[in-house]
């Protein structure tokens, strides 16, 4: 339907630039005939011997220029010396004693149609142009972007919508009341006009609108924020209405606005560049304040940016309802992948369940990713099904990153790579509050050289201060590797400091973790906020939480030293096991250190119980 009326009004601008465009040919060829022939030049001795000879019927004088037209009707332009008109008073009496019509006129005047032509030409096709750029660039203030799609063809349902089980709860009544809206009415009930689904990226609220339509068996309307902002005054605005105007046509149906903090942020400000935008949310507000009790029409929109949207939209009576679709936990990721793997060929041991326990923070986005990456993993390796390994490799590539092996490292480095990441895992292994490790390899990937890599066993929604601890003595352990074993620091280093350093501000400054006790320590917000005063807090305590953020960090790089300094064996083993086969996963991982690890005991057993 909009597509139409869309290709309509696109046909008529065009009509109106076809027709433009002939009149300004006709006018511009009309303008640059008069006059026509256009007359040749010759010398001035012709122009007297035809003169003389009686062949000249018309002169036009124009200073020392000569134009004279032949009683055959040949035009011709000649030039008199200078002077010779002036001084020859005869000149003009010959040829009127011959029959010759004399003209006296400037000498401008005879070239003066064409220019004048030339100039109305210009001007047409000037508007012309303008009128096409204007067509084809889209500035007719329609709603091209914003498509209709019936129920027909509408193929989504809640059976396509897994690990977001709360949100689909919250929005099964709106799917009820457009399929029954008789019984909310005789209740007295007002169903919610708009749905507002917040969530990060990826987590399938688009998915879940389009959902709610299919299962209601209504038409999906569907347009994007960024549709509504324009530069031109008052075109958002139009688009607004046009799209409440073509909804109104349905009895029933889904309005779905996508990224809608495009054009529904905070208004004010001094800046003029915001009227418009302001101008289309105002309209925006007045349309779903414009619903009559009668009609069944239901404003879905999604945001990963609650927190800048307008209060306007927010209140009751406009987005009533705010779903949390949120990342899927274990169960969630399980029923994500059963959905996606319905497409390929799996093999029959694959195992669905591990892969959702070593996938923590993956959005539906992401777990699709995966599915289809395996495929291709396999596809590349020549076989028909996805394998358990092709679903290991595809889940390593996102969590580390894509294998960089045309990356040559010398074998100084290759060495100072397996020490690092052998002490990682090391004391990753031996601290009782981290994570299980999974894969270690010194085979590039991303921007690392190498990678420990630990999975949890279990969703984690809070952080206790020995997890936290030990996180930052993990990250020690390759500094500390390198120094007891190489006698080297290297700056492979860096980013393992810089995010021990990151968590350890966090436990001070923001969560009380730290002797300066339950407060929270206030960042500058930029470089010109550097100040003390500004940052919250006084020189005094800025010295104390530096202190404590050190204490930390050192505390961390303490416990690693003394473990790995007891299993220096065990260290030198996964080392000498990395530079041979490059690569170790969790199940060798637990064989190198079963017959390598020293019982530990006294301080050392002390400092790992602590952390």
């Amino acid at each position: 339907m909009l597509g139409g009326k869309f290709s309509r009004s696109r046909l008529f601008w065009t009509g109106i630039g076809i027709l433009i465009v002939a009149a300004a040919v006709v006018t511009f060829l009309t303008l640059r005939s008069t006059g026509a022939p256009e007359p040749t030049t010759v010398a001035f001795s012709e122009f007297l011997k035809d003169v003389q000879a009686g062949t000249v019927g018309r002169v036009v004088v124009a200073a020392e220029a000569l134009e004279f037209e032949r009683r055959d009707g040949t035009r011709s332009i000649t030039v008199a010396p200078a002077g010779y008109v002036a001084s020859n008073p005869t000149f003009v009496t010959s040829l009127t004693d011959r029959g010759v019509v004399l003209e006296v006129a400037r000498a401008e005047s005879a070239t003066s149609g064409g220019y004048g032509a030339l100039a109305v030409g210009l001007l047409f096709f000037g508007i012309v142009g303008l009128v096409l750029y204007r067509v084809t660039t889209g500035r007719v203030p329609t709603l091209e972007k914003a498509r209709t799609i019936d129920p027909q063809q509408v193929a989504v349902t809640f059976q396509d919508v897994a690990g977001v089980d709360e949100a689909k709860d919250e929005v099964r009544e709106i799917v009820d009341f457009l399929k029954e809206p008789e019984r909310f009415a005789e209740i007295g009930g007002r169903i919610p006009r708009g749905i507002l689904l917040v969530g990060p990226p990826g987590t399938g609220k688009t998915l879940l609108a389009r959902s709610m339509a299919g299962e209601a068996g209504v038409p999906f309307i569907s347009a994007s924020g960024s549709d509504f902002v324009e530069m031109y005054a008052g075109v958002g605005a139009a688009r607004v209405r046009r799209l409440f105007r073509d909804a109104r046509r349905h009895k029933s149906c889904i309005i779905f606005i996508d990224e809608l903090d495009a054009v529904g942020r905070n208004r004010g400000g001094n800046s003029l560049s915001h009227e418009e935008r302001e101008q289309t949310l105002n309209q925006l507000l007045v349309e779903m304040d414009g619903f009559q009790q009668s009609e069944s029409i239901i404003i879905v929109a999604a945001t990963n940016r609650q927190d800048i949207l307008d209060p306007a939209l927010l209140r009751p009576g406009r987005f009533d309802r705010q779903v949390v679709v949120g990342n899927p936990d274990i169960k969630g990721r399980e029923q994500i992948l059963r959905v996606h793997s319905k497409k390929v060929a799996l093999e029959g041991d694959v195992d669905l369940r591990s892969i959702a326990r070593g996938t923590p923070g993956f959005s539906g986005a992401d777990l699709a990713n995966l599915i289809n990456e395996a495929a291709l993993i396999a596809a590349r390796n020549g076989r028909k099904t996805v394998a358990n390994a092709d679903l290991d490799a595809a889940r390593d590539k996102g969590l580390m990153g894509v294998e960089r092996k045309s990356v040559a490292m010398s074998d100084k480095e290759r060495v100072t790579c397996a020490y690092h990441e052998a002490g990682h895992a090391v004391v990753a292994a031996l601290l009782p509050d981290a994570d299980p490790l999974h894969k270690v390899t010194i085979i590039p990937r991303g921007r690392a050289l190498g990678v420990t890599m630990q999975l949890p066993e279990a969703d984690r929604y809070t952080h206790s201060k020995p997890f936290i601890e030990a996180q930052i003595a993990i990250l020690m352990g390759g500094r500390v590797a390198e120094e007891l074993f190489l006698r080297q620091m290297t700056s492979g280093a860096s980013n393992d400091i810089e995010r021990a350093t990151e968590l350890a501000r966090k436990m001070v400054c923001e969560l009380g973790m730290s002797p300066l006790g339950p407060l929270h320590f206030r960042r500058p917000s930029s470089a010109w906020d550097s100040d003390n005063r500004a940052s919250g807090f006084s020189e005094e305590t800025a010295r104390r939480v530096d202190e404590e953020i050190r204490v930390l960090v050192m505390r961390g790089y303490e416990t690693a030293r003394q473990i790995i300094e007891r299993q220096r064996a065990a260290l030198k083993a996964l080392a000498e096991e990395l530079l041979e086969v490059e690569s170790v996963d969790a199940d060798r991982l637990k064989d190198i250190l079963a017959g390598t690890v020293v019982p530990v005991t006294g301080p050392a057993r002390a400092v790992s119980e602590t952390s």
